[in-house]
């Protein structure tokens, strides 16, 4: 999804989704042909409030930073099926397999 659209689901403005950006409690990549920020939909849930950015996602992308991923590698780590799970890590992370994921993302080190 795009910023914009982030911003219209979480009922926030453009700005606040930049900052979670920045502060690493969302994750996004570049793509098409004018480069626009994307971010995988998936690290959005809906809480008892309403939509609202999956808490577990932050460690996990703190995490494969520091293992050297960048971000567009990171996403792609957190959306690919991995044999371990059954599933692509954020779907793990939505089901509540902080741990076991956590665990596969300190295997990247």
């Amino acid at each position: 999804m795009t910023v914009p659209e982030c911003a219209e689901m979480l009922g926030v403005p453009l700005s606040r989704v930049r900052e979670l950006l920045r502060e690493r409690h969302l994750i996004s990549v570049r793509r098409g042909e004018n480069n626009a920020v994307y971010l995988p939909a998936g690290q959005i849930v809906e809480g008892e409030n309403g939509p609202e950015v999956l808490a577990t996602v932050r460690g996990t992308i703190i995490l494969l930073g520091d293992a050297g991923l960048s971000d567009a590698a990171a996403v792609e780590w957190l959306l690919e099926e991995h044999d371990e799970l059954g599933e692509s890590p954020l779907e793990a992370l939505r089901s509540g397999k902080r741990a076991h994921v956590r665990r596969l993302a300190q295997s990247v080190l």
